[in-house]
């Protein structure tokens, strides 16, 4: 049902620690080539050299502030969608007073069970693809419930200012919940990581290859260099990660929800 993807099941920590060895390992083949063919360099060649070093490190700037604009523009519609669906469910859950009875009463614990499962399911890791659809299966069957108990609500009161508001409002809520949904389907492409990490090697390599044209290699710039960048894609990937990592999306609109609809309730 979830889609698989090649990089997501792995350790960020473990993807930037490989990346780094590679630029370094890169940079170092690089310098030990311009070395060997050193004498047969002038200047034109090391200008040349200079120009494309700098042409690389211009589009390895331009692709890693795109690859950091999407994933904080992904990690923000993901903050955004839950704090969306907890008020639909918020405001479904005060109009459920305009309901007849026996059917309020049903719906208060009907929604009250809906909010413990969605705080349970915002805590799922989206890696562990057997429990997200465990809890997916049990959210649909519940908003199947709900439905039925919205039904029957307004055949037993068809107006429109009283359950026709309810149906409304439970309607934004099942709409809230496949836009969250959607909205952590949604990652950087992997195409794009992947391209970003050859270009990143390729520039390490060209960068050892100029210190070598130049006769004296600069390990802390190139060590620092190396380092941003793996910092900066570590940000990427677990910003693009959001239920787990360091950086993970604010479920306290949610769980607040839950503690104030258990507090009505007598929990």
């Amino acid at each position: 049902m979830f889609k698989e993807e090649i990089l997501y099941n792995h350790s960020s920590v473990l993807i930037v620690i490989v990346l780094f060895a590679l630029i370094l390992l890169a940079n170092e083949a690089g310098y030990w080539f311009a070395r060997r063919f050193i004498k047969k360099s002038d200047d034109g060649i090391k200008s040349q050299t200079n120009a494309i070093q700098a042409g690389m490190l211009g589009l390895l700037a331009l692709l890693m502030g795109f690859s950091f604009s999407m994933a904080l523009q992904r990690f923000d519609g993901r903050s955004a969608a839950t704090i969306e669906e907890s008020n639909a469910i918020g405001t479904a859950y005060l109009r459920i007073g305009l309901l007849p009875e026996p059917q309020a009463a049903q719906m208060y614990s009907l929604v009250s069970s809906y909010v413990d499962l969605r705080v349970e399911g915002g805590r799922v890791d989206l890696s562990e693809n057997a429990v997200r659809e465990a809890v997916t299966a049990k959210t649909l069957n519940l908003q199947s419930q709900l439905w039925k108990v919205a039904v029957e609500a307004a055949e037993a009161d068809p107006r429109p200012v009283t359950s026709g508001l309810f149906i409304q409002s439970l309607n934004e809520v099942i709409d809230a919940y496949g836009r969250r949904q959607a909205a952590l389907d949604k990652h950087v492409p992997e195409v794009v990581l992947f391209l970003l990490f050859v270009i990143f090697i390729v520039s390490g390599s060209i960068l050892g290859y100029a210190s070598g044209l130049g006769g004296r290699r600069p390990w802390l710039a190139t060590v620092s260099m190396a380092g941003l960048i793996a910092l900066i894609i570590f940000v990427v990937i677990d910003l693009d990660r959001p239920r787990r990592g360091l950086i993970e999306i604010d479920q306290s609109s949610m769980t607040s929800l839950k503690q104030q609809i258990d507090n009505e309730a007598g929990k």
